[in-house]
């Protein structure tokens, strides 16, 4: 991993900045769809637009810890946390919240399975971190695409677009496969 410069002592980077203001926005989607109704269509709009935003920023703290030398061990934490937070935080939502209508649900087995990759994934860093004494977290390809995918899953969703299952059935394929790609690795790693 590669460790840049500090924003300086005490001082957050712009880089991390970002990906706390990406989590704070999770909040803030949960309660546009908490308290959505028909008659308040404005809601749903909200909640996808602070969830694009938040998507379309994840792309400015990498630019930002990568052009600005701002790569920190703490940047290795909030990134993911801040996609899992967004994604998380709208899917499940769109699963549990009761009144939304049923063009907006998100299925109970599609968030267990990305639930189930994400606790598979915290666990095998932690024991990585225990038996090594140090964690790397680099993203694969695949795994890349598993979030691509997991992210495209929620404007389909909030807008009503067709080919939400088709949508879903691939995510849900990639969580699969990339929680195994990443237990290949982390056997390797330990081996």
């Amino acid at each position: 991993m590669v460790v840049g410069r500090a924003a300086g002592p005490g001082r957050l980077s712009w880089a991390n900045r970002v990906s706390i203001a990406r989590i704070a926005l999770a909040p803030l989607i949960v309660a546009s769809l908490l308290y959505y109704a028909p008659e308040r269509e404005g809601l749903r709009l909200l909640a996808l637009g602070l969830f694009v935003i938040g998507m379309a920023s994840d792309g400015l703290d990498g630019w930002l810890a990568r052009t600005q030398n701002q790569q920190t061990q703490l940047g290795t934490l909030l990134d993911p946390l801040a996609d899992k937070c967004l994604i998380l935080g709208t899917l499940i939502s769109c699963s549990v919240i009761q009144g939304l209508p049923d063009w907006m649900r998100v299925p109970a087995w599609f968030n267990l399975i990305v639930i189930s990759r994400d606790v598979l994934l915290i666990t095998g860093t932690l024991v990585l971190f225990l038996v090594l004494g140090r964690w790397q977290v680099r993203p694969t390809r695949l795994g890349k695409w598993t979030i691509v995918s997991q992210m495209l899953v929620v404007p389909v969703v909030l807008l009503g677009l067709p080919g939400k299952m088709p949508l879903l059935l691939l995510a849900a394929a990639l969580s699969v496969l990339s929680a195994i790609a990443y237990v290949r690795v982390g056997l390797r790693v330990l081996a």
